[in-house]
């Protein structure tokens, strides 16, 4: 039998079915019993299994508050309150965010009744975990689903169930991914690559169904089978002949939606029959993409990317234990703006936008743990019932308010603008960038920083000195043609995202978007290595990265890049490394065997290079004691040469023979080499420091791709403490510290070097 859930809209009231009675209805009682219709229609439960709103005041530490349970569930009737239940579920709000460490009062309620079932729920997103009674502080490993009423007798089948973690998920859901590559390489005849952008494009399609759907409907066979049955009988009724199929059309509004992102060309349609279409839609609805967790969607997609692309593709795929490693040696901070201009699959922005996050979500949590101690302090058990609910009632109320901080949605928030305005990336293949953009959508976004252009040229976000750090892979052995021009088509000429991009980049007294757009514009006809200062140095396309990695980064900033070794002894660039050297300090050179880039097809032995940018004062001491050890070294040479460049001056009958001037141009020759390599050592000499240098021989990854022990891990951890203790770079704020006013407006107050900086307000007015 089906339970309705009665709702009396006008009387604000609903039914409450394990109270048998109305209650006045709010938001947290509605999702109750919406779940309660759920637990009964879904799961088969009876009411007669179930009691909700208990509450165990006893054995609770200080800082944890009433160990609460909104909706708990028996095996059966007859242990109702005389056994341990077997399912705890507590639920919030459907019209807040929500996050894991919320839901203390229910994993308290869980872990006193060592319940193995948690259930958290705001309706619109569900997360089920596994109690973990042994660590008080942990709240378990997530799984997939509770038993259904079937089950919850079965041993067997519980275990399987507290077995099936989010790593099961994940697998399950690469899969799907590979079964639907499948369903369009049978189907539709595609190859690889190709049935790839057109599963990248049902994904787009689906996400943006299930992010706008306020409902938070899943997009589902029967959902574009009823969509389509409207679309029909509306075209129809309008008399619309020949009009687009309803698949496509659905595209073309997934074009509109992403049209800031460049993602897809303007007359790019779907190349795939409707039931291939329909067929993929199917296997994918079991899964909510606005909902699922960052981590079971990202690495599964990483998963499928990883196989479908390894072959011809596989130079745009930077090792992953070498992406952990690059990403740790650098730390990038909360803040910081980041950049890849060869982002290939964006393995290095995700993991940046990951590391980052990951530090944001840590503050959060470790703010509401101290909200706890203050409000949950050793008399709260002494407190009447009426207190502690008003207490627990203004922690919740923080909590939310906090919650705002990790909220995508809000402009004001820290986990936005790390998304919206510190993450960019460009590839010049358009595949991969479109690649990198789904790629950081199924992480949790921030890919609306890449674009698809040359990684040589700026584009929108991306121009000289606006980066705090670069990561990249760029292109080995590749050369730019020495006859490759800058071209009108180079040219951004979109007007209206211009203005955008001014308003956005430009200020009265720096217009630096506005002088960015010169690079292309000012050179058109000129040549693309006139650009740079390497280019008349060589045309490898890995040595004109360098110096635009240099270029993007703002003074002080730092950068880690991965570079064939040749580039570190090859005689014929040493030009080029004492570019770098009047650029920038080295802080780090790792040499890593070749085999971890042999499964991405690659044939050269890399080292992974890190340089910090001279800040204003480095670059004016550089540039001082430069011209001092020119002018020093001149001075004692002078005598001579001299007397060699007046006898070469020489005219008519006194000027010397051929064979004579061939011996005077090769003194002098040497003299000037020998005087190249003083200048340099005494510069070195002058503008000394330490730059570690290390070799692993394993690496993480064995030639064959598989995992094998990995040396960069405890490098990554040695380097870390030596940057600490040499100071080597600052941090752009120590902590933030939060405060409430009288009107309800919360404030972040960024602490740098123990002093409170300008108060934010995140929610609120």
């Amino acid at each position: 039998m089906k339970l309705e859930l009665q709702i009396d809209e006008k009387k604000n009231k609903i039914f409450a079915p394990l109270k048998d009675k109305w209650l006045v209805k709010t938001p947290e009682e509605l999702v109750r019993q919406r779940y309660i219709q759920k637990l009964v229609n879904n799961y088969g439960f009876s009411l007669n299994q179930m009691k909700q709103e208990l509450t165990v005041a006893e054995g609770n530490s200080r800082g944890t508050g009433r160990a609460q349970a909104d909706i708990v569930i028996w095996k059966n009737q007859e242990e109702v309150e005389k056994e341990n239940p077997i399912i705890i579920i507590e639920c919030k709000a459907d019209n807040i965010t929500i996050l894991s460490d919320d839901y203390w009062q229910g994993f308290h309620y869980a872990r006193y009744c060592s319940s193995p079932f948690l259930v958290t729920t705001n309706i619109k997103e569900t997360k089920v975990f596994k109690v973990n009674t042994k660590f008080p502080k942990d709240l378990g490993e997530e799984i997939i689903d509770i038993p259904d009423a079937k089950s919850v007798n079965n041993e067997k089948k519980i275990k399987e169930l507290l077995k099936q973690t989010k790593a099961f998920t994940r697998d399950e859901f690469s899969k799907v991914l590979f079964q639907c590559h499948n369903i369009i390489r049978n189907n539709d005849k595609l190859s690889p690559e190709a049935a790839f952008d057109e599963i990248s494009k049902v994904l787009f399609i689906k996400i943006r169904y299930e992010r706008d759907n306020n409902e938070a409907q899943i997009f589902s066979k029967q959902r574009f089978i009823e969509n389509r049955k409207n679309y029909t009988k509306l075209n129809e009724e309008m008399g619309v002949k020949n009009a687009n199929p309803f698949y496509q059309q659905l595209f073309e509004k997934t074009k509109q939606e992403f049209k800031d992102d460049d993602l897809f060309a303007t007359n790019e349609t779907l190349k795939i029959r409707e039931n291939s279409f329909e067929s993929i839609v199917e296997k994918l609805e079991k899964y909510n993409l606005s909902t699922t967790s960052d981590d079971v969607k990202g690495i599964a997609f990483e998963q499928f990317l990883g196989k479908t692309f390894r072959g011809e593709l596989g130079q745009f795929f930077t090792p992953r234990t070498v992406v952990d490693f690059m990403v740790e040696v650098l730390d990038p901070q909360e803040g910081e703006t980041i950049c890849d201009p060869c982002c290939g699959s964006g393995g290095f922005l995700i993991k940046a936008f990951e590391f980052v996050r990951a530090k944001i979500e840590n503050e959060i949590h470790e703010q509401k743990e101290s909200i706890k101690k203050e409000y949950f302090t050793d008399d709260f058990d002494k407190l009447s019932e009426k207190k502690k609910a008003e207490i627990e009632e203004k922690v919740n109320e923080l909590f939310i308010k906090l919650n705002q901080e990790l909220d995508i949605n809000n402009e004001k928030s820290r986990l936005r603008v790390l998304s919206y305005d510190c993450i960019f990336g460009t590839d010049a293949n358009p595949r991969m960038s479109r690649t990198a953009k789904m790629n950081m959508i199924m992480h949790g976004d921030g890919h609306g920083g890449v674009h698809h252009n040359d990684g040589l040229l700026n584009v929108n976000g991306i121009f000289e000195n606006r980066f705090d750090v670069i990561l990249t892979n760029p292109p080995f052995g590749a050369r730019v043609e020495k006859t490759a021009k800058i071209t009108e088509a180079d040219k951004y000429t979109d007007l209206e995202r211009i203005e955008k991009y001014k308003e956005r980049y430009d200020t009265p007294k720096n217009p630096a978007y506005s002088n960015a757009l010169k690079q292309v514009n000012d050179n058109v006809g000129k040549k693309l290595l006139s650009l740079y200062q390497t280019g008349s140095m060589s045309t490898l396309t890995e040595v004109l990265f360098i110096e635009r990695c240099l270029n993007l980064l703002k003074p002080g900033g730092r950068m880690g890049i991965v570079l064939p070794e040749g580039v570190l002894n090859n005689s014929n660039l040493q030009r080029v490394r004492e570019f770098v050297e009047s650029r920038a300090k080295i802080t780090l050179i790792t040499s890593i065997p070749q085999d971890v880039f042999i499964a991405s097809g690659a044939t050269v032995k890399p080292s992974l290079l890190f340089f910090k940018k001279f800040n204003e004062q480095e670059a004016k001491d550089w540039k001082t004691i430069s011209l001092r050890a020119k002018k020093q070294i001149e001075e004692e040479y002078a005598s001579q040469i001299s007397p060699l460049k007046s006898k070469l001056a020489l005219r008519g009958k006194d000027a010397p023979s051929a064979e004579d001037k061939k011996k005077l141009r090769k003194e002098l020759k040497e003299i000037e080499q020998k005087m190249i390599e003083e200048i340099r050592a005494q510069i070195k000499s002058e503008f000394d420091y330490e730059i570690p240098i290390a070799e692993v021989e394993k690496a993480g990854i064995s030639t064959t791709g598989a995992q094998i022990e990995n040396e960069l891990k405890p490098l990554a951890k040695e380097f870390t403490d030596y940057r600490i203790e040499k100071n080597l770079w600052d941090k752009k704020f120590n902590s933030i510290n939060y405060e409430l006013d009288s009107d309800g407006n919360f404030y972040r107050i960024p602490i740098v070097n123990a002093i409170a900086q300008e108060p934010e307000v995140f929610y609120g007015k």
